[in-house]
């Protein structure tokens, strides 16, 4: 995901889910940008603050609370933008989409990474597996019920989504929001999912 806002040379990337800043960090030690990363959750924030703190990057990198729904800032503000295992979490895609292409810039570059399900049938039966059993179970063992409810939680997430919002949906979804030359690339056996593209300058 990384890899398609680099060439770009963005001046300020907004990272949207930022969670512990794990993007974000990546972002500023790549490209020579200033990072807003934007989060709901107020303990993800803390964390990611240290995280960032501990590496000398707190002049690079804002951490602030918001919602991708409503992001707290102006049209055309970034440079840049990326976003990480969003569109699961939202009621309206689409309009989460739209919300995103408003604040960067005309023919600023976007690119996400999400989970994804294996096209394939062979690999597909063996991810189901590994979600519906062998996640959970990890779960279980190494941090008890909260992160057995967490594992069981993931595999019927992904599969509902892409159910009701599947690969072609997504592709014009970015493209009715606004960003143009939209790739795909399916990763790791089906199991992850980049997409990329620029904001429309129409």
């Amino acid at each position: 995901m990384i890899d398609r806002i680099v060439p770009s040379s963005p001046g300020r990337i907004l990272d949207v889910a930022s969670g512990t800043a794990g993007v974000a960090l990546q972002l500023a030690s790549r490209t020579p940008a200033d990072v807003v990363g934007v989060d709901l959750t107020m303990g993800m924030l803390g964390q990611g603050r240290r995280n960032v703190a501990r590496v000398g990057l707190s002049g690079r990198i804002q951490l602030v609370a918001g919602r991708a729904e409503q992001l707290p800032f102006p049209d055309d503000t970034f440079d840049a933008l990326t976003f990480t295992y969003l569109l699961r979490y939202v009621d309206d895609p689409q309009a989460t989409l739209n919300e995103l292409a408003r604040v960067v810039k005309p023919g600023g570059a976007v690119a996400s990474l999400e989970f994804f399900l294996p096209p394939s049938r062979f690999w597909r039966a063996w991810w189901w597996l590994y979600t519906r059993l062998v996640l959970p179970a990890g779960g279980w063992l190494t941090g008890g019920r909260e992160w057995l409810r967490v594992g069981r939680f993931l595999g019927p997430n992904i599969s509902g989504h892409y159910a009701k919002f599947p690969l072609a949906w997504t592709e014009d979804a970015w493209r009715r929001a606004g960003f143009e030359n939209v790739g795909v690339r399916v990763m790791s056996l089906g199991g992850g999912l980049v997409m990329w593209g620029t904001r429309s300058s129409d």
